[in-house]
């Protein structure tokens, strides 16, 4: 195959606003399945728009950590860290971003970014350490599996109600 620009160019349009979904975001990646060129080379990028007191929910990126600047607007951000020996195993760390600001999630660390603001929507960029980093979205991955996870397993591990799990399940 003969290399060219078209390799490594896309009009992504990434300066356009983007209709949010049911939890009040959009997140528009591109990787290497969008440019051909990005393979190899360790990186992504992805525009996130943030409806007035939307979220990107608790998610992890298994294959990346995450650089994100806010663009425009205001986001409440924050990881859990891992399962490690005290004191920080599974410790929250949060921060309040303003324009301008810039927050690194760890690579495979839960983490989430919310637009408190009732009126405004918020704008980021995320740089990716991948040129694949995956998602995995915390809710969907446990209530929303296909096919589900038993509800035993599920109750036991949240120490709820069968039927609460049930629910939740119902509503992913």
């Amino acid at each position: 195959m003969e290399v060219n620009a078209d390799n490594f160019f896309k009009a992504a349009a990434l300066d356009k606003p983007r209709v949010t979904n049911k939890v009040g975001s959009n997140v528009t990646l591109i990787n290497v399945m969008q440019i051909a060129g990005l393979n190899t080379l360790g990186i992504s990028i992805a525009r996130i728009d943030y409806a007035p007191l939307g979220q990107n929910p608790p998610h992890t990126h298994p294959r990346a950590t995450e650089i994100l600047t806010v663009l425009e607007g205001t986001l409440y951000v924050g990881f859990v860290t891992s399962n490690q020996p005290a004191p920080n195993r599974n410790k929250f760390l949060s921060k309040v971003l303003n324009k301008g600001d810039v927050f690194v999630f760890p690579a495979g660390l839960i983490h989430f970014q919310f637009n408190p603001n009732p009126h405004k929507p918020a704008i980021a960029i995320a740089a990716l350490s991948s040129q694949n980093p995956g998602a995995i979205t915390i809710a969907n991955a446990v209530f929303g599996s296909d096919p589900q996870i038993s509800d035993d397993v599920l109750a036991k591990a949240f120490q709820v109600e069968k039927n609460t799990i049930d629910w939740l399940q119902g509503h992913v």
